[in-house]
């Protein structure tokens, strides 16, 4: 894990999600001053939904200046339950004022995963104009960290934490028996930011483990986001932090 790593601890899930998107209003409007625009990176997850909610109700935000990605998603069509993309319209992208083409969504409908994440790969290299040998520079990349240490679709062991190359793959997820589409190493590593935001108690062992144990990266692959460009903010609240050495609100 990155050593500049900025860890934030917050009493409880209302002050954490109400200072996540102070940084992601401060963020957006520091971007659309300098470039014109602000790319984020949505995840999925109960964590990030609090957050888009309360994201929706900022009227003050050039909501046509943002572009929206996702970090990953499952092999499920939009509509389904369990797509990301149906969580964050719900939350967010239908309750403000954001054309329709500024959302970059993976065609996960597609039955051949692979070919999804191919597609996909292309949309984000379309649009960020990269040389062919680079990752584009996304100003803000949200992640969640599961029970297990995952984040994004890297799950422990899983192929795609081993890609070099890529900016997105389909990577098979044996503990659901299911492929999800995913962002790979490199692309997150490359962003402006990267903000984690973690909460409960149920995350505090793998917590603690991430930010100060020694187990093997490729156990825990939240521990393999370093952020080597830019910042790396952990935005954790107080049960999910209750492990950690010397960790107050």
């Amino acid at each position: 894990m990155s050593t500049s790593a900025e860890i934030r601890v917050f009493q409880d899930p209302s002050a954490l999600f109400h200072a996540a998107a102070k940084e992601f209003s401060d963020q957006a409007q520091s971007a659309i001053r300098e470039a014109g625009r602000f790319t984020v990176t949505l995840s999925g997850g109960s964590t990030p939904k609090s957050l888009y909610s309360l994201l929706a109700t900022n009227a003050d935000l050039p909501w046509d200046k943002v572009f929206f990605f996702f970090g990953d998603e499952r092999h499920v069509p939009p509509d389904n339950p369990e797509s990301n993309y149906r969580m964050a319209r719900e939350s967010l992208l239908a309750k403000v004022p954001v054309p329709p083409a500024n959302v970059f969504r993976v065609q996960a409908e597609n039955p051949d995963a692979a070919q999804a994440a191919a597609s996909y790969e292309q949309a984000l290299r379309d649009f960020f104009q990269t040389p062919v040998s680079g990752f584009p520079v996304i100003d803000l990349v949200l992640l969640g960290m599961g029970p297990d240490g995952h984040t994004a679709s890297l799950f422990p062991g899983s192929q795609a934490l081993g890609e070099k190359s890529r900016w997105v793959v389909s990577n098979w997820v044996e503990k659901f028996k299911t492929d999800r589409i995913t962002l790979t190493l490199p692309v997150l590593n490359n962003a402006k930011t990267v903000m984690f935001l973690v909460s409960g108690k149920d995350k505090a062992s793998v917590l603690k483990e991430v930010l100060e144990g020694t187990q093997p990266a490729s156990q825990f692959p939240s521990k393999l986001i370093r952020a080597e460009h830019g910042r790396l903010i952990w935005m954790v609240d107080q049960p999910a932090a209750r492990n950690l050495a010397g960790a107050r609100p």
